[in-house]
């Protein structure tokens, strides 16, 4: 139930109460789903699986059947909650549902692959599900004229609220010993989730029930599937709306699929591990304000939207330009760009992949060198494994770069191997303590990457040498090796020049905006709605998936990675607001269900596209480009949307479900 008009205290504690749960439930997002989780799960839950790849496979599985299970029932449950005034309660059940697979990850230790998937398929469907009621709570919680404003403001809570706690997670895996770090990173999401829902559950109302009569015999839930069918079998009454669902499909396909792989991207080209979580949660923080700007576009009664639109347009030209254009006049040691190639030099093999039987071997005994038959080796048959089980015997490679990645396999009969680079033992960079290689493993596991770093780029020789050692269920010594790769020279950026440009570009685009903004850009906002403004993100997005074909820099990376902050939470969150403009109010629950369906639909093309691009052309390159398609398409078919026919079918249908009179 909405507040009354007059009690204006009452209405934003109900709005800051909806809001919460977005900071509360964007913790699952950011460290189960985006961060922590997914490495967890394939270096130690899925430690004792056959590869890395097998373990990715069962977790794309776990993610696909959880999504699917959602968008089987969200639509039933949705109409039932529509029926029986109970969207807070199936609300409740599924934050409870997500909060114990959540919380119970901590139990999660090495080889627990199998407890991990049941874990995080019943947190993922929790988390899944609850969202369609939660969302569905938006246009009984605000205003009509207040939804795009408080949709983005949810929007900019979750923000926040997740990477907040990411940025704790983070700190709490590199401070706790072992395994505590990420398990008991799940714990505190399920205890952030859990404390910061109470609100929502004690301030918001639970909204009145649609008014329909039971047939005959029939219960709630056959009554549930009689309107889900019938609204599905009278579309052309809901024309409007479910155009818009179509081009929501599409392009949030686009944006879906730019989120999940920008990681995996940015990584493929050569950029550290530390530049690209700082870029996740630069996307996190940078995405707070923006989502608001964004929320206010389209707000008649705003007064600054010359200045937001100005800045927005602003970003979008001038981004770009200064990130390509620093990339290329300053040093390769600032901006994170390509350095020339390692060459062979006085003996010593320069950038490149090499067999294992192309080193140099010294040993006390004797090695073996071997070809292994492709299904064994679950490799390519011509692969060469240098095997070799007796003490002292060590494996020598002299190369010109800094770091080379030894490729090896792990198993019950593996022993533990030192390794040594110039003739001295390598030592870890945190403890200070002489690295090995401890190849044991309960079962076979093939292609098992690791890398070994000079401290300065130059010659150098790795050295891999036979402890004798194993480890206490180990049954041997052995060490297969079965190729090395001397890996490109490593990407030096200065992330505080990067940083220093990326907001010298913001303030001069506040400046523009002030002076310019005005004057400039009035009469266009007044033609901004909430489509129109959704397009325009669109737009941003089709220049992100050009400039991210060409991109080959850290600081382009971050510069881009700012510009998808600047459109991700306003164009989620206003996608969700105009569709809630359509819908029934006295349906939400009902479309709300089918919103989810599309939402989880909108996670197979997008993936599939890129998944097919890049193995047509073996690049992500192409990938990225590819996406524009998808977001020329969503806008094509946004323009032929006609919103206001679509909200008065919606009031229309409220004035026959709730008794109220439809508005004109």
């Amino acid at each position: 139930m909405k507040s009354k008009p007059n009690d204006e205290r009452a209405y934003a504690r109900t709005i800051n109460a909806w809001c919460m749960y977005d900071w509360a439930n964007s913790a699952f997002a950011t460290t189960i789903l985006a961060a922590v989780l997914p490495v967890y799960y394939s270096q130690v839950a899925g430690a004792t699986l056959p590869s890395e790849a097998r373990a990715t496979a069962y977790w794309s599985a776990g993610i696909s059947l959880s999504l699917f299970i959602a968008a089987i029932i969200s639509p039933i449950l949705g109409t039932i909650s529509d029926l029986v005034r109970g969207k807070k309660r199936f609300l409740a059940i599924f934050v409870g549902l997500g909060i114990v697979g959540t919380g119970l990850l901590v139990l999660v230790s090495t080889g627990d692959w199998l407890l991990a998937s049941i874990l995080f398929l019943v947190g993922r469907l929790g988390f899944t599900a609850a969202n369609v009621f939660y969302d569905a709570l938006l246009p009984h919680v605000a205003r009509e004229e207040d939804r795009d404003r408080v949709s983005t403001r949810g929007y900019a809570m979750g923000y926040l609220g997740g990477g907040l706690l990411l940025a704790i997670n983070v700190v709490m895996i590199q401070v706790l010993p072992g395994t505590w770090g990420p398990r008991l990173s799940f714990l505190s999401v399920a205890i952030w989730w859990a404390v910061f829902s109470i609100p929502i559950f004690t301030r918001v109302a639970e909204p009145p029930a649609a008014t329909i009569a039971l047939e005959r015999g029939e219960n709630v839930v056959a009554a549930s599937f009689r309107r889900l069918w019938e609204t599905l079998k009278d579309i052309r009454q809901y024309r409007e709306l479910f155009k818009y669902l179509l081009a929501f499909l599409i392009y949030n396909d686009g944006i879906g699929t730019i989120i999940s792989v920008s990681a995996i991207y940015g990584a493929e080209l050569g950029f550290g591990s530390i530049e690209l979580i700082l870029a996740l949660l630069l996307v996190q923080f940078a995405g707070i304000p923006f989502s608001l700007i964004f929320g206010r576009l389209p707000s008649r009664g705003a007064r600054n939207r010359p200045f937001y639109l100005a800045f927005i347009l602003f970003n979008l030209v001038c981004l770009p330009i200064t990130g390509i254009v620093g990339a290329r006049l300053l040093p390769g040691e600032v901006t994170g760009a390509p350095l020339p190639a390692y060459a062979a030099v006085d003996g010593a093999v320069g950038e490149g992949v090499y067999a294992a039987d192309g080193a140099v071997f010294v040993s006390s005994g004797q090695w073996e060198m071997t070809t292994i038959d492709a299904e064994t080796l679950r490799l390519d048959a011509d692969a060469v494994y240098a095997v070799s089980g007796e003490a002292g015997a060590r494996y020598d490679l002299a190369f010109n770069g800094q770091k080379v990645e030894v490729t090896y396999s792990t198993g019950p009969d593996r022993g533990i191997w030192a390794v040594e680079m110039d003739g001295q033992p390598l030592l870890d960079e945190d403890s200070g303590e002489p690295l090995t290689v401890d190849g044991y493993n309960a079962t076979v596991r093939y292609g098992v990457r690791r890398s070994f770093q000079a401290a300065e780029p130059g010659q150098h020789v790795l050295s891999l040498v036979n402890t004798g050692q194993r480890a206490p269920a180990s049954q041997g010594s052995l060490l297969a090796l079965a190729k090395v790769e001397v890996l490109p020279p490593i990407r030096r950026s200065n992330l505080a020049v990067v940083i220093g440009m990326v907001l010298a570009v913001q303030v001069v685009g506040a400046v523009f905006a002030y002076l310019l903004g005005r004057p400039l850009f009035s009469g266009i906002v007044e033609k901004l709605d909430t489509r129109r403004s959704i397009i325009l993100a669109l737009v941003v997005y089709a220049a992100i998936s050009i400039w991210g074909y060409f991109l080959n820099s850290v600081i382009e990376f971050w510069f881009l990675a700012w510009m998808v902050a600047l459109v991700q939470g306003g164009s989620q969150a206003l996608s969700r607001s105009l569709y809630a403009s359509m819908s029934p109010a006295a349906k939400s629950g009902e479309f709300f269900g089918l919103y989810g369906v599309m939402e989880k639909f909108s996670a197979i093309l997008g993936p599939l596209l890129f998944a097919a691009a890049a193995a047509a052309f073996d690049s992500s390159r192409p990938a990225v480009l590819s996406l524009i398609v998808l977001f020329f398409a969503g806008i094509f078919l946004l323009t032929r949307v006609d919103v206001d026919e679509g909200r008065r079918v919606a009031r229309q249908e409220d004035a026959k479900l709730l008794g109220k009179k439809a508005s004109a």
